[in-house]
């Protein structure tokens, strides 16, 4: 059963973004807290209340301190490049090199609004970047959010492979799981299931065929597929090598991802947790950033002043906005446990 808590221990809050990700310049969302422990509840607001639910069980996960047990102290962790110009592309993967050891980077791709040659000189100044930095054996990855057409990401493939002298992955080249296998079918390029697993309506023997059919890796964000616990199982399931990501979380949500990627049985890929390297302002005193390309795991608790600024930060119509969300998600939440 979800733990339960009080509305009065929920804070919604708001954090700037450094620069434009995913669409928004800032993120929101509610902290929620149970005893000593706290959990992040950020669900991006075009979401569903069913979707929502699931990102609220995983919060009340955290925030319950339900976490299994970790088996390693820390995991490697890759760098973000957005869908930026090719000069602001460039430096995020040198600042990736030098001043967070990265060795793995993860470029957007296929953003609305761009064309294919965007992310062409973006992918060619990020090798070059990593290059000119003396990290020849960096690699890199590119996210394309199931962008494109199956004839779209063959033909891409190819090209943004050769530029990057070998991708180590490309992260859900089209929105559904029978595209992504097709396309699978005539690349040699390893091809990563993001969407395809996190927004399935459900999770059936059948659904995890056709995961297997369609993907060589598994990326798992804790908070948008239910908790660490509903991950591990996941994870068992499929049976595929896993990159453990984020979800733009705050340093707060971000330990969940950690507490998943230090639980797996098996060593997860590099992790897509150096997103706090896009925040401009946290609920915590300090950051989550890489050290040595390395993350450790830590239960983190919030900045009292730092909490309070980005409460304060939220205007009055977000914040109840955000109130009568979770109080619609939690009751939600309530009747489907209580079938």
């Amino acid at each position: 059963m979800t733990p339960s808590f009080h509305v009065d221990e929920a804070v919604p809050f708001v954090v700037p973004l450094k620069r434009r990700f995913r669409g928004v310049t800032e993120r929101e969302g509610v902290l929620l807290r149970i005893g000593r422990n706290w959990g992040e509840w950020a669900p991006f607001p075009e979401y569903d209340d069913q979707v929502a639910a699931r990102w609220l069980r995983a919060a009340l996960e955290a925030a319950g301190g339900d976490w299994p047990r970790a088996v390693r102290d820390d995991v490697e962790v890759n760098a973000i490049v957005p869908a930026l110009s090719p000069n602001e592309a460039a430096i995020l993967a040198q600042d990736a090199v030098v001043i967070d050891g990265c060795r793995v980077v993860k470029v957007k791709v296929g953003e609305p609004g761009q064309e294919f040659a965007d992310d062409v000189t973006r992918i060619a100044a990020v090798r070059a970047s990593l290059d000119d930095a003396g990290a020849q054996s960096a690699r890199i990855r590119v996210d394309v959010n199931g962008a494109w057409s199956v004839e779209q990401a063959v033909e891409r493939i190819d090209v943004l492979n050769d530029l990057a002298d070998g991708l180590e992955y490309v992260e859900q080249p089209c929105r559904t799981l029978v595209e992504m296998a097709q396309v699978r079918s005539r690349t040699s390029v390893p091809l990563a299931v993001d969407e395809g697993l996190r927004l399935a309506t459900n999770l059936d023997d059948a659904i995890v065929q056709q995961i297997r059919d369609a993907a060589d890796v598994l990326i798992l964000k804790a908070i948008p597929l239910g908790g660490v616990q509903v991950c591990l199982n996941l994870a068992l399931r499929v049976g595929l090598p896993v990159t453990v990501s984020g979800s733009l979380d705050t340093s707060i949500g971000l330990a969940s991802a950690l507490a998943l990627a230090t639980a797996l049985p098996d060593e997860p890929l590099a992790c897509g947790l150096g997103t706090g390297r896009l925040l401009a302002g946290d609920l915590t005193a300090q950051t989550l950033a890489p050290q040595q390309g390395r993350l450790s795991f830590m239960r983190l608790t919030p900045d009292p002043t730092s909490l309070a600024d980005a409460r304060v930060a939220l205007s009055p119509d977000r914040v109840t906005w955000w109130n009568d969300r979770l109080m619609r998600v939690r009751n939600l939440l309530e009747e489907s446990e209580s079938l």
